[in-house]
């Protein structure tokens, strides 16, 4: 957030800017921009600094001037023949201004101030801004100072180039823009010089008490500043920084600045400077601030920090930086459709309320309406010019913005000039339909019908727009067609307010969508939106009924938690007991409390379209089940008796926690259902309803007349803008599954000289990853046992189990550990085909379990690269799963080094080669109650979805942990049709989802390996 910008278009400047598509003529002439060399020296503990500036003054500005200060720093020049004179001031802005008056022929001129700069609070009415990242501080905790702070003489609007040596005590280190070129300490202070010869918009300082972490990455330098000594998670923002600029350099264009910098702050914060983003002390150690917070303030180091938004046409930034960075992110995880539904929704909900502005009014959020418009339409018209002119168009194209722009203030004028450089097209319908043009197409489908030909069918259908005025449209349309797996696709120019178009397809037509992946910025009907919690708590008016026939103490709290949701934005709320109302009401929004309600049959009969099922035991969404003990629920469902408004359902058995789950739902706003656990309402799952229908789908009645609800048609996969640099090796894994299931294996069947192979091989992989052997007498890594087989004939077999670990550093967990394992055998020649018969056909089990395999072998790989656990991490490959698991079972009775009662939990991966519709299943969740919520946790930014199967199944290697009473799951992509079959090969394997698995794997094994709690056995 550009602070400094939002106070000179509020304060400064009164003018009101008409949108248009004009180019920016303001290319920052090195001769126009002011030029500051500041000596600075800063007392924490005193919570003041002072500063002397020497200030070159750019031609245009002289003789006469004006700058501004922030109050208190009462500036003076030692030179007599400079003349500066205080303005008037105002009590409502943080920050004097001054005249300047420089002799004839001076451009150049000293300023000595210093003083307090210190906000920590601000009073009156609700703010924009943390009061801190408005106004600044210096503090004995730290030091936050922008250009909004007016901690150095900030220009009107004019470009900046500073030389910044700062002093501060010994233990303290600085950070600013620009390359870092003197760094050095004493026994009394720091001394760290930043200098930055391109353009800025303003100059930022932060200081600490710092630990640095840093590397070069070419040319670039990689920095990381945390308060306190945490290497493991420099390592993930190292890596991290690695991965964007590499990703980015490609897509875009050279890095701009000479080094990248990740700050932790003093306050809870999330903000992207030219080159270094600070980020609070909680948020930087999340998992959504590395993989989603990060690679968008990455970008921005590009989009508005080196090519500069001219503001005042409209700010063009937020809107492509999101489509490069939150959208991409999510086009990588194949969930780009559904990120797109979300913003098509927060602009129907924003319509409710608001009037329609065009692209171009926007400059800088200001709350969430501004960001529909800012971030979210403008974020579609990118998409929807991709979509246009392809990949390779669009990527040159933003590759000639860039360069011709860098440095520079830009507008969309100047995006539109590249684009139809590169696409030797008149981009300027396109633009001014989107951008100029306030609003969206409402599409209708109608007058479906289908006739016969001789060779096919043909399909006829009428597209709509329904708003005022027309849009020039590409239509994608899907046709799902009877006993075809893949839908056929294609697209419909709409140019006009009503466009028949005809489909001659190859088989009969079941079922026709149109814009089946959001790709149109559009008006959604209400079917298309699923019913959300902030649709309920952002309501102008609310009631919230409550079960009269609740215990006291729950019926307070309940009174509580409606009270509470004031806070979350309901201008109105009227509480009323269940006794108090004959029938729901229809022309406001509701709450419904607790299951001994009486209209909670009325609001089961909605949610049941959700396939939810709620009672006092447990609450089910679909397969996924959740124990009630000591949790909340909260779901969202039409109002039965009026479906364009929305009840909120919320149930307890926490009373203590109810009242600030109520303050905080808004924390939710965007989803449809949220359940929590304990006083503190820990969030342990959350998601959106899928839509039951949308009056862009027709279902086509068959021969009969009759119509089936036909699924969608698999739609043609697409390949996001730029594929990441993955950490795990797509490859590899690939390689590891060819191998095991290949034919010099034989199906590794036991006894076989196959199997040996295979034991061999991910020994010498664990040996490749640098794991220590962890077999017999930890010299090995092999574990060997004897084993009783009985099959055509009984021989006694030497079996093994193969063992690397990577050890824990915390000598007070020294025993404790956390297993990953994954059988190696099959069953050779045994095939459910041909027992008897086929005596040279074998089974590959490349899904069964191959597919496990490798996947344990490449996060080995990783982690000991990657990871430093508190605790040990054991990755075993276990012999013979396939006839008694006696592999796993020996494992778990001869555990000494690492004994079972210490083992906080273990990890099954078996079978999870063929994951579809990016759904994996974990198995025997209910041995932990924490299982669940570590994996949902941990699923996002991976592209899976994650059902919990809670029966006790015994159907793999985890069962011989659930026998020693340790908590253990297991991984599964589901049955499929070449389970133990000859038909189990390589070429079925879903290479892209082993990586999705193995980085899901990776960060539950990163949280378990660092938490302070083992987990809570609930289920032997």
């Amino acid at each position: 957030m550009k602070l400094l910008r939002y106070f000179i278009l509020c304060f400064v400047f009164s003018i009101i800017f008409v949108p248009d598509l004009s180019s920016s003529e303001e290319n920052i002439p090195f001769n126009r921009v002011v030029i500051h060399n500041l000596k600075i020296t800063f007392y924490p503990d005193e919570r003041t600094f002072s500063a002397e500036d020497t200030i070159t003054v750019p031609e245009h500005l002289l003789p006469e001037f004006q700058f501004f200060l922030h109050k208190g720093l009462n500036p003076y020049s030692p030179s007599s023949d400079v003349m500066i004179s205080i303005n008037q001031s105002s009590q409502d802005i943080p920050h004097e201004s001054y005249s300047v008056k420089l002799p004839t022929g001076v451009n150049t001129f000293v300023l000595k101030y210093g003083g307090s700069v210190h906000n920590p609070s601000l009073s009156g009415k609700k703010k924009l801004f943390n009061p801190i990242q408005a106004q600044g501080i210096i503090s004995e905790a730290g030091i936050y100072l922008a250009g909004s702070s007016f901690w150095y003489p900030v220009f009107n609007g004019e470009f900046v180039k500073f030389n910044l040596l700062i002093e501060l005590p010994s233990e303290w280190d600085a950070i600013s823009q620009g390359e870092r070129t003197l760094h050095k300490k004493d026994n009394n202070s720091t001394y760290v010089r930043w200098e930055s010869n391109e353009p800025q918009e303003e100059i930022f300082l932060i200081g600490a008490r710092f630990i640095e972490y840093s590397q070069s990455i070419g040319k670039i330098m990689a920095m990381i500043f945390l308060r306190t000594p945490d290497k493991g998670l420099a390592d993930k923002y190292l890596d991290a920084i690695v991965r964007y600029i590499n990703m980015y350099e490609s897509l875009i264009g050279e890095y701009p600045y000479k080094k990248v910098a990740v700050v932790e702050n003093i306050w809870e914060s999330g903000i992207g400077m030219p080159s270094f983003t600070v980020i609070g002390p909680k948020f930087i150690r999340s998992h959504f601030a590395v993989n989603n917070f990060f690679p968008h303030e990455v970008l921005h180091t590009w989009w508005g920090n080196s090519v500069f938004p001219h503001y005042e046409k409209g700010n063009w930034s937020e809107g492509l930086t999101g489509y490069l960075s939150d959208h991409l992110m999510k086009e990588q995880q194949d969930e780009g459709s559904s990120f797109r539904l979300r913003i098509l929704q927060k602009y129907a909900e924003y319509l409710l309320k608001n009037q329609d502005s065009p692209v171009t009014a926007f400059k800088l959020r200001t709350g969430s309406s501004s960001e529909v418009i800012g971030y979210g339409k403008s974020l579609m018209f990118f998409h929807m010019l991709r979509l246009q002119l392809g990949d390779r168009i669009f990527t040159e194209a933003i590759r000639d913005f860039y360069q011709k722009n860098k440095f520079k203030r830009a507008t969309f004028a100047d995006i539109m000039k590249s684009f139809e450089t590169v696409s030797k097209k008149n981009m300027k319908r396109e633009f001014e339909q989107w951008i100029i043009r306030p609003g969206a197409p409402l599409l209708k489908l109608g007058e479906v019908k289908i006739d016969r030909e001789k060779e096919g069918y043909v399909l006829s259908a009428v597209i709509e727009q329904k708003q005022h005025g027309k849009f020039n449209l590409n239509v994608p349309v899907a046709v799902t067609m009877k006993d075809k797996e893949k839908a056929y696709q294609t697209t419909v120019r709409v140019d006009k307010k009503k466009v028949e178009f005809k489909i001659f397809l190859p088989s009969r037509p079941v079922r026709l969508d149109i814009d089946p992946e959001f790709d149109i910025f559009r008006r959604l009907e209400r079917d298309e939106i699923p019913p959300v919690i902030s649709q309920v708590i952002g309501a102008e008016k609310i009631v919230a009924i409550l079960p009269s026939s609740s215990d006291k103490n729950l019926l307070k709290a309940y009174r509580s938690f409606a009270s509470a949701l004031a806070i979350s934005g309901s201008n109105e709320i009227d509480i009323k007991l269940d006794t108090e109302i004959d029938s729901l009401p229809q022309d406001c929004s509701i709450v419904v409390l607790g299951l001994e309600n009486k209209f909670v049959s009325k609001v089961f009969s909605m949610l049941s379209k959700y396939k939810v099922v709620l009672n006092h035991k447990l609450v089910k969404i679909g397969r996924t089940e959740i124990m009630l003990e000591n949790k909340s629920i909260v779901l969202t469902a039409r109002n039965p008796d009026n479906e364009s408004l929305n009840i909120l359902f919320v149930f307890s058995n926490v009373p203590e926690g109810l009242q600030e789950l109520g303050r905080n739902l808004s924390r939710f706003s965007g989803f449809s259902y949220a359940g929590f656990e304990g006083r503190s309402s820990i969030n342990i799952i959350k998601g959106r309803w899928n839509n039951i229908s949308s009056p862009l789908t027709v279902f086509i009645p068959d021969e009969k007349g009759e119509i089936i609800s036909a699924e969608l048609g698999e739609l043609m996969p697409r390949k996001p803008l730029i594929t990441p640099q993955n950490i795990f090796s797509e490859e590899a894994m690939m390689q590891s599954i060819r191998y095991l299931s290949s034919e010099e294996l034989k199906g590794r069947g036991l006894g076989t000289e196959g199997l040996d192979k295979a034991a061999e091989y991910i020994a010498l992989k664990f040996q490749e990853a640098g794991l220590k052997p962890g077999g017999d007498k930890g010299k090995s890594y092999f574990q060997t046992f004897e084993d009783w087989f009985r099959g055509e004939k009984t021989s006694e077999l030497i079996l093994k189990n193969v063992v690397g670990i990577i050890p824990g550093k915390n000598p007070e967990w020294s025993e404790q550990s956390i297993i990953i394992g994954a059988h190696y055998d099959h069953l050779g020649t045994e095939c459910v085909e041909y027992y008897d018969d086929e005596v040279d056909a074998y089974c590959p089990g490349a899904n069964d379990n191959a597919s496990g395999v490798a996947v344990l072998i490449e996060l080995a790989r990783v982690l000991n690269k990657s990871l430093n656990p508190e605790r040990t991490i054991i990755f075993v490959g276990f012999t013979n799963e396939e006839k008694g698991k006696s592999g796993s079972r020996y494992f778990v009775n001869n555990m000494k080094e690492y004994p079972a009662d210490k083992c906080i939990g273990m990890i099954n991966i078996d079978t999870v080669g063929q994951i579809k519709k990016k759904k994996i299943f974990i198995l025997n969740s209910v041995s932990a109650k924490e299982w669940q919520y570590i994996f949902r946790n941990s699923v996002s930014n991976t592209g899976l979805d994650i059902d919990f199967v809670t029966e006790e199944l015994d159907v793999s290697d985890q069962i011989a942990f659930h026998n020693a009473g340790i908590p253990a799951v297991q991984l599964f992509s589901g049955p499929h049709p070449d389970y133990h079959r000859t038909t189990d090969t390589a070429d079925k394997i879903n290479s892209s989802g082993l990586v999705k698995t193995a980085l899901l794997l990776k960060l539950v094994i990163e949280k378990l390996s660092n938490q302070e709690e083992p987990l809570t056995r609930i289920s032997n």
